[in-house]
């Protein structure tokens, strides 16, 4: 059983228990771990090839040529895990992207920010392309319109459609529809 279809606890009434069930339920309508793991490798991507090590009183700087490419790759990585938050319906291509943009900084940017950068980009990649929105399941889509419009709204729909509800509640209960 998956997170997102377990059993609801009941509501806290203080304001944090409010604000974390609010970013609970938006944190699973969307794929939140491959784009926050997408934002996460492109951090070492961009690091490394500006970094300056201090090794026994000597500076090394890492500044390469491949620097600007560097930035590049982590800036869209990071951009594209965003939008992998906000616009949940183009996670196919962000995830796709993303795992490019990991294979290419293997060669451009210090193996791929010495791997950290590299592995966890393909993995963000790979949760991108796996994570799919839940379905309904097949008796729940009265409940669940029915919860999300209220009992004033059942009303005003019973009063639109009024034959429909009328042959709904003329069926026998042994009868099958």
């Amino acid at each position: 059983m998956s997170s997102a279809i377990a059993a609801e606890w009941p509501e806290e009434t203080g304001g944090f228990g409010r604000l974390r069930l609010k970013f609970r339920t938006w944190r699973r309508t969307r794929p939140f771990w491959g784009g926050l793991l997408a934002m996460i490798a492109g951090l070492p991507i961009m690091y490394f090839p500006y970094a300056k090590l201090h090794l026994a009183g000597l500076t090394m700087t890492m500044a390469t040529t491949a620097g600007a490419g560097s930035l590049i790759i982590g800036l869209l990585m990071m951009t594209l895990g965003l939008t992998a938050w906000f616009q949940p319906l183009v996670r196919i291509f962000c995830g796709v992207a993303v795992t490019i943009l990991a294979l290419i900084s293997v060669p451009v940017s210090n193996l791929g920010g010495f791997g950290m950068g590299l592995i966890t980009g393909l993995l963000a990649g790979g949760l991108l392309c796996a994570w799919a929105p839940l379905k309904l399941q097949p008796g729940t889509e009265g409940v669940a319109e029915t919860v999300a419009q209220g009992p004033e709204r059942q009303y005003v729909a019973e009063q639109y459609a009024p034959e429909q509800h009328a042959q709904s509640e003329a069926v026998d209960p042994g009868e099958q529809r």
